[in-house]
């Protein structure tokens, strides 16, 4: 789950990471009144959840609280488009009204999980301001890094170190390791997948400030996190994830291609959406309905993916074990009755039940596309989508 600048930068002041003075605002007039309130020039940056929004238009700086206002009104409202918001852009609700920094160097501090270690790791770089991704591939030697082992957990000679790496001297490095330690702690307590401050400015009076902070946190451990789970804004998520959450279906995501997939179980859904693409096709989704015996997943999925106007084939590929075939044959059955399938269906089904699951769907004479294995299926549904004529 992903938060906003804002949220993420209360979050930071708890964990005692210092932060530029500012507020969030709704209005043309609320930015005007804080920007008032500050009392020097301020910096007006659109609440989307995207990087990218300097260049798209939604950052602008103001030297006097009519400016602020000005540049409110030509934020709100619009739909940025950036780099990771797709070409339908995100409307933009809310607004930062911050402090405008005079800065003497930019820096960059993240924590992440190390995969193949299996546990977090504090990164630095004196490269802060632009893309990580970019420093690691033209200046990979900018880039330092440090695995916190949580038996251990933080402590501030590893802070020292890493301060050191970034050039810091005298007071600067106590509070270097102060907020990286702030960090390091908001990422374990909140089971976050990403705590990241870029830039980590240096001010020209002497302040260490995160002037942007992005934090992700973990699905999967929102329920321990009631706190946490508040700060969702399901207006900045796909409405079909929403909705799809809504109706049960977790594992679903919403992708750029035409090819619905309706699969049981991540590991066969990757190998579905891989095997689409070898045929020449684009999955739409990501589709996971977990290993369970419930028609109304089934009907669900196909809901979902009906609503979907990229969608121009459905590829529904199922090896049941402990899910049982004549259980999603059922579901099939059920979703057609139910809603207004337009688009062509192949069906691919093998494992537990399988005679009886054929035999539900060649009694109901509906216009299914079938297919013996996963490369069958993948080629019948990259045909079907591009409008070709495919035999049942």
């Amino acid at each position: 789950m992903k938060v906003h600048e804002f949220q993420a930068k209360e979050l930071l002041q708890k964990y005692g990471v210092p932060v530029p003075r500012g507020q969030v605002a709704e209005s043309p007039e609320e930015v005007e009144a804080i920007a008032r309130q500050l009392g020097r020039p301020v910096v007006v940056k659109a609440q989307i959840h995207a990087g990218g929004r300097g260049k798209a238009g939604g950052i602008r700086l103001a030297s006097t609280p009519e400016e602020a206002r000005e540049a409110a009104g030509q934020i709100l409202g619009r739909r940025l488009v950036t780099h990771q918001t797709g070409p339908e852009g995100k409307l933009v609700r809310r607004l930062l009204v911050e402090e405008a920094l005079q800065v003497q160097q930019e820096l960059y501090v993240a924590v992440i999980l190390d995969n193949a270690q299996a546990m977090p790791l504090i990164m630095v770089s004196d490269a802060g301001g632009i893309d990580i991704e970019e420093v690691a591939a033209t200046s990979p030697e900018r880039i330092h890094r440090l695995v916190v082992d949580p038996a251990i957990g933080f402590q501030p000679f590893m802070g020292r170190y890493l301060a050191s790496k970034l050039g810091l001297r005298g007071e600067t490095v106590k509070e270097a390791v102060q907020a990286m330690a702030g960090l390091y702690r908001l990422f374990v307590e909140k089971d976050c997948s990403l705590v990241e401050v870029n830039p980590w400015v240096i001010t020209t009076d002497g302040r260490l400030l995160a002037a942007d902070a992005k934090v992700n946190f973990d699905d999967n451990a929102l329920f321990r996190h009631p706190d946490v789970a508040a700060l969702r804004d399901p207006a900045e998520e796909d409405p079909l994830e929403v909705e799809a959450q809504s109706l049960g279906i977790s594992n679903y995501v919403r992708l750029s291609g035409n090819i619905g997939c309706v699969v049981n179980g991540a590991g066969l859904a990757m190998a579905t959406m891989d095997a689409i693409k070898m045929a020449g096709g684009e999955p739409a989704n990501f589709l996971d309905i977990g290993t369970v015996n419930n028609v109304e997943r089934v009907v669900n999925s196909f809901r979902i993916l009906t609503s979907d106007e990229r969608v121009k084939a459905i590829l529904i590929n199922i090896f049941g074990g402990m899910a049982r075939v004549d259980v999603i044959a059922e579901g099939i059955v059920r979703a057609f009755k139910e809603l207004e399938v337009r688009v062509p269906v192949v069906v691919r089904l093998a494992g537990t039940n399988l005679a009886e699951g054929e035999r539900i769907l060649s009694q109901s004479g509906l216009p299914i596309i079938r297919a013996g294995d996963l490369g069958e299926a993948a080629f019948k549904a990259v045909a079907a989508a591009q409008g070709e004529r495919t035999p049942s």
